[in-house]
């Protein structure tokens, strides 16, 4: 069985190398971006402004290849990489959930953006806290790393 997808637009953000970024939204608090969305699917962009937050689903361009165990960048230790959520993956695909803040024609506007510049983006979910919110949750190990992720950065490894 092959899937494919067709990209239907891209993310821009301020970040054009992988090393430095951060790893996840909550540690790009105020960081902007926006995403140009093709012609085509603009009215599909139609009721999105009364959401707070959107989740983005998106290809990682820039990953190739992957390893089933990975040491992530809240641990020293070897993980099973789908406890992780190491950009190198077998389908190369990105989950962020960010602020939308605004929406003009085929441009959207966000904040919180923890994604590399160029990247194409496959769909947009709004975030729905009834849907999406879970209680209670366990959080694996990265309940160790507390709240380091606001302040970590991306680097080499999964270049």
């Amino acid at each position: 069985m092959k899937i494919e997808y067709e990209p239907i637009g891209i993310i821009h953000t301020p970040f054009t190398r992988l090393e430095g970024m951060p790893i996840q939204p909550t540690g790009a608090i105020g960081i902007p971006g926006h995403i140009e969305i093709f012609p085509g699917y603009e009215s599909g962009l139609s009721d999105l402004e009364g959401f707070s937050h959107i989740t983005l689903l998106y290809h990682f361009h820039q990953s190739t290849g992957f390893s089933l165990r990975v040491i992530p960048f809240l641990d020293t230790v070897e993980r099973g990489l789908f406890s992780t959520r190491a950009p190198k993956r077998p389908n190369s695909i990105g989950l962020s959930t960010v602020m939308l803040t605004g929406i003009k024609g085929c441009v959207v506007n966000i904040e919180n953006v923890d994604i590399l510049d160029g990247t194409p983006l496959i769909d947009i979910k709004p975030y729905v806290p009834k849907f999406d919110a879970q209680n209670p949750v366990r959080a694996g190990w990265t309940e160790k790393a507390g709240n380091t992720v606001s302040i970590k950065k991306s680097d080499s490894r999964f270049r």
